[in-house]
């Protein structure tokens, strides 16, 4: 349901790359960022879905970039847990999806294990999509190495739609609310 307009052109077509050839590596990481609501997240489920479908057989990971703090933070040896299995899971992907990456800024602790667990994947020639609502070297507190693997990849930019794209988004929620615009 993602409309294509000259606003989002370049990271609709670089998600369908991913999607459709996701361990062929060319685009890795993918970086896509822009303002909040312009199609970030819907592109990370598009991707997801498409992988899936395609090959059912591979394990694609789709996680916010709270919810790896989260499992971090509880997977930690004194919560009485184990950190090898949160290590596992991640490094365990064939694709790595995550949402929202600036929150990672200025969490220390995991940065170090998300740069651990992308040189990781990244070395097993495993796909990786990031998402955040800026580019990385706008990212506050994050750590240079980590802007610079981001920045390795290709960065693909979400600007505002322009007018007959924003018209093509009503036309479509319109239709599935089936609603009548005329």
């Amino acid at each position: 349901t993602f409309i294509v307009g000259s606003s989002n052109e370049f990271a609709h077509a670089m998600a369908v790359a991913v999607a459709e050839k996701p361990l062929n590596n060319v685009f890795n990481p993918l970086f896509l960022y822009g303002n909040s609501g312009l199609g970030k997240t819907h592109l990370l489920y598009a991707i997801k879905e498409r992988i899936n479908t395609l090959y059912p057989e591979k394990n694609v990971i789709m996680v916010t970039a709270e919810t790896f703090f989260n499992e971090f933070y509880a997977s930690l040896p004194q919560n009485n847990n184990n950190p090898e299995q949160f290590r596992n899971k991640y490094r365990n992907a064939d694709v790595l999806l995550v949402d929202d990456i600036q929150f990672m800024g200025g969490k220390d602790q995991m940065q170090v294990q998300f740069v651990n667990t992308f040189n990781h994947l990244r070395d097993s020639q495993k796909q990786i999509v990031i998402t955040s609502d800026r580019p990385p070297r706008d990212i506050a507190s994050l750590d240079d190495r980590i802007k610079n693997r981001f920045e390795s990849g290709v960065l693909a930019q979400i600007d505002m739609p322009e007018f007959e794209t924003r018209a093509r988004i009503i036309e479509r929620k319109a239709e599935a609310l089936e609603f009548d615009l005329r």
